[in-house]
């Protein structure tokens, strides 16, 4: 049976072998090809965390079936793949940085609530398809003896490595590249409009508004004796964290919210005013400001509709603001602190974990900001 730090252990050492190892120990091609895939699929990350917790266990308890990560199964040969991911994963991808999610991949819509082994004749519901079908082959290579557990968790490790020195060295090469423009004329606000605007349209950009708005406080809170609070996770419902938005504000020296954003990318509608209302009528604190940034149109109906609730909630004001027009106010009535405000939104970006902004966002935005500074 496991003892308590032997996952630990097995970390450890299969950490150090994929550091010394001058390539794949896979002797498969089509199982090689499998981990590449998967290892390499950033639009969706669960599949990695699903084969290192699969075979984690397969190496702390030999007598399980890799394929069966889920108690429901029933037997001697399923264990908790979730346990493995939380409670020793978690703490490895974060020690080593590696470009994993910092989440579990067992509470994923396709990975959750499964009651019988895994295997490539399941058609699991999730993109990209081949994401999970590879991992499976893989897990079936290892319950067949054709694929040793400890092999196949090296070549991952070693594989999370390269991604992640590789990341390393790109956004390391891009900093510096910033770095030998300071000095110079700082860009203009709009031309930080612009850039934002550019860092908006690119795909998965849904986070980014929640950031535009701390760097915003981050830059005059201090001024405004006025403190954003920690950020929740990009993933985590208001409902679960029991805050009232996107982005809390406080009055410095005081713990109570006074002002609120909510941030959507789409349209806010009648029915977003009214969860609002509830929010607000049952808060403890006394909301003064309660603010959706949206990426859309308004639309003047709902916005009269925020409107009427000033009186109704004994001042409290709720209001939709555009998210371009709310950063272009805000640098053109902070204009002699813009730099600092760029400053701060590329702090926010570049300390987001991968799962929230991707390194692809992140390498995007510094991309942009080098073009912008190369034509002032």
């Amino acid at each position: 049976m496991s003892t308590a730090d032997q996952p630990e252990l097995i970390l450890k050492r299969v950490s150090k072998k994929a550091s010394s190892a001058k390539g794949s120990l896979i002797t498969l091609p089509k199982i090689q090809e499998c981990i590449e895939y998967v290892c390499g699929c950033t639009s969706n990350r669960a599949g990695v965390r699903l084969l290192m917790s699969c075979l984690l266990a397969k190496l702390d308890r030999p007598e399980i079936d890799p394929r069966q990560p889920y108690t429901e199964i029933g037997g001697n040969k399923c264990f908790s793949g979730r346990t493995y991911d939380e409670r020793y994963l978690t703490k490895f991808i974060t020690e080593n940085r590696l470009p994993v999610n910092a989440t579990t991949a067992y509470l994923t819509p396709t990975l959750r609530n499964i009651s019988r082994p895994l295997s490539t004749k399941i058609d699991l519901v999730g993109r990209p398809k081949d994401l999970y079908q590879k991992s499976i082959q893989v897990l079936e290579a290892v319950a067949s003896g054709a694929l040793g557990a400890e092999n196949a968790l090296i070549e991952i490790v070693r594989l999370l490595h390269k991604m992640r020195d590789e990341n390393l060295a790109r956004m390391t090469s891009l900093i510096a590249s910033l770095k030998r423009t300071e000095g110079a004329l700082p860009l203009s606000s709009e031309a930080i409009v612009n850039l934002i605007r550019q860092h908006l349209a690119c795909r998965n950009s849904s986070r980014l508004p929640v950031l535009i708005v701390a760097a915003a406080y981050d830059t005059v809170g201090s001024y405004m004796k006025e403190k954003i609070l920690a950020l929740n996770p990009h993933n985590a419902a208001d409902s679960q964290t029991g805050s009232l938005g996107d982005v809390e504000i406080c009055i410095v020296g005081e713990d109570a919210v006074v002002t609120s954003y909510e941030m959507k990318m789409r349209l806010v509608s009648v029915d977003d005013i009214d969860v609002a209302v509830s929010k607000i009528t049952s808060s403890t604190s006394k909301i003064h400001n309660y603010i959706f940034i949206t990426t859309e149109p308004i639309d003047t109906t709902v916005a009269e509709y925020a409107a009427s609730f000033y009186e109704r909630t004994d001042g409290t004001e709720i209001v939709i603001l555009d998210c371009i027009g709310f950063i272009r106010h805000f640098l053109h009535l902070f204009h002699r602190l813009r730099a600092e405000y760029l400053s701060a939104y590329q702090r926010h970006v570049l300390a987001e974990p991968d799962s929230a902004v991707s390194q692809a966002l992140k390498e995007a935005f510094l991309a942009l900001r080098q073009v912008a500074e190369s034509r002032e």
